[in-house]
């Protein structure tokens, strides 16, 4: 009698271990946005503040005043030159200043009307919009980008392509170049990159420049603003209810269905929304706005360009998809009431602060002394006695001319009776430069008490009649 093994093997079920943890990854791999061209009130109005802004960016460097650039930050030599004024590292108050107006601006105008800025005139934005247009003069429109990144290599395609990335490749060098002429002479770079003769950094910066706008405006595009951008994420901070964003009428456009422009929406009980995703193909950040505010939107309003064009040809009301605040929808106001609701303490409180900083600011400008001076006492020497029976003490003199004139500055001191200045009384300094200067002050021996006493230099501008004091002390030995 044979017996037969059985081979047939015992199967184990898997049974997942809820108290495993599941590893699950959060990487997404990023889908190219194609938007679609669109016409319209926003769109145009995107269009002219690009002109503006690029047009000043561009064109602003090869300004002159009198025999210099007329804007030129001058980090070589520490000085800053905008127009008739002349800002030396002790004026970083300005600057500082400057930086804080800038940010009561972008608040105010935030809370305002929301995110117009990240729209209209972000640097970001406005290059994505400038290469957009190359791309789309190169290779077509949304359908015909989609046809020819899903075609395979063919010599058409290789051509559109190298001709594109040529395009854009030059105009982010022409960017780099301009933004390195706000830092040195422009003139002077473009005589040195015709005669080659770049020095190390100013190719450094030209390319280092050139390359972020080539990379942030032609690739990473909508993801800078998504994942890079702070303010995005800060953005809701400065919003309120009242403030203007883009929105779409819920109440109005739900329940959305296609149809036929024959088909009566009320009737049938439709909203007005015919879920055509036209307003999702033109948004250059790939949202869909009917999901409410999202952090992605940038305000350009090219939706709303879009549903207005759909809503004429259904020959429905335009406005499914408008600029307007949360209150508004809720409470259904009319134009008139929205705008009356800007008038409100927040806007109010950061108009009040920016006119403030400002009026303080060109009040400051206009009233400033056009020369700087430090008084530094000789620690070397405290003092020591010189001929005729004297004390004397030695100090250095610091004559900042920041004005665009030479000037000649006549120095005076006062605090002790009897004290004399045995130094020159007066120094010429050129023009926008400094000079240093020895000043030694004189008293009889035993005129004044050992020790320590305050004196005041008056230093004054002959041409200007403007003066400056600066305090200092006089040391008597014992």
């Amino acid at each position: 009698m044979s017996t037969q093994k059985s081979t047939s093997k015992k199967t184990i079920p898997i049974v997942n271990d809820p108290a495993q943890p599941v590893t699950r990854s959060l990487y997404e791999p990023h889908q190219k946005i194609y938007p679609r061209n669109i016409s319209g009130l926003y769109k145009n109005w995107r269009w002219v503040m690009i002109w503006i802004t690029q047009i000043v960016f561009y064109g602003v460097p090869w300004l002159q005043w009198g025999e210099r650039q007329a804007v030129l930050l001058d980090i070589g030599t520490h000085r800053f030159y905008i127009f008739g004024l002349v800002l030396y590292p002790q004026d970083l108050i300005y600057l500082v200043v400057i930086l804080i107006i800038a940010a009561l601006a972008l608040f105010l105008f935030t809370a305002v009307a929301g995110r117009l800025w990240c729209g209209f005139a972000c640097p970001q934005s406005v290059y994505t919009k400038i290469f957009l247009w190359v791309e789309r003069q190169v290779e077509g429109d949304r359908a015909a980008r989609l046809r020819l990144d899903a075609s395979k290599l063919t010599r058409n395609k290789l051509l559109k392509k190298m001709l594109k990335h040529s395009i854009w490749i030059s105009f982010s060098v022409w960017t780099g170049f301009t933004f390195l002429g706000y830092f040195a002479p422009i003139r002077d770079l473009m005589q040195s990159i015709l005669q080659l003769h770049l020095s190390p950094w100013e190719t450094f910066w030209i390319c280092f420049y050139g390359f972020a706008t080539y990379g942030n405006a032609g690739f990473l595009r909508e993801q800078i603003c998504k994942h890079m951008c702070p303010y995005a994420r800060f953005q809701s901070a400065m919003f309120d209810n009242d403030t203007l964003i883009v929105t779409y009428d819920e109440e109005r456009g739900e329940p959305r269905s296609g149809r036929s422009r024959k088909v009566d929406a009320k009737q049938s009980g439709l909203g007005d929304c015919i879920d055509c995703n036209f307003c999702v193909q033109v948004c250059p950040t790939g949202i869909d706005i009917r999901n409410g505010l999202q952090y992605e939107c940038i305000s350009c309003g090219l939706c709303v360009d879009a549903c207005n064009s759909i809503m004429d040809k259904m020959e429905y009301p335009r406005g499914l998809i408008r600029f307007s605040t949360q209150n508004a929808l809720t409470h259904h106001w009319s134009q008139e009431q929205v705008v009356k609701k800007v008038l409100r303490p927040r806007v109010l409180i950061y108009t009040g602060l920016l006119l403030l900083m400002s009026a303080g600011l060109v009040y400051s400008l206009v009233t400033r002394v056009p020369f700087k001076v430090d008084v530094i006492r000789d620690r070397g020497v405290m003092s020591r006695i010189v001929a005729g029976g004297k004390v004397e003490n030695v100090y250095q003199m610091q004559i900042t001319n920041a004005s665009e004139q030479v000037e000649t500055f006549k120095i005076s001191v006062s605090g002790i009776e009897g004290l004399s200045l045995a130094s020159a009384k007066e120094f010429t300094v050129n023009a926008a430069e400094s000079r240093m200067v020895a000043v030694s002050l004189q008293i009889a021996d035993g005129s004044i008490k050992s020790g320590s006493h305050p004196v005041i230099f008056e230093i004054v501008a002959n041409g200007s009649n403007e003066r400056l004091f600066e305090k200092s002390i006089f040391y008597m030995s014992r």
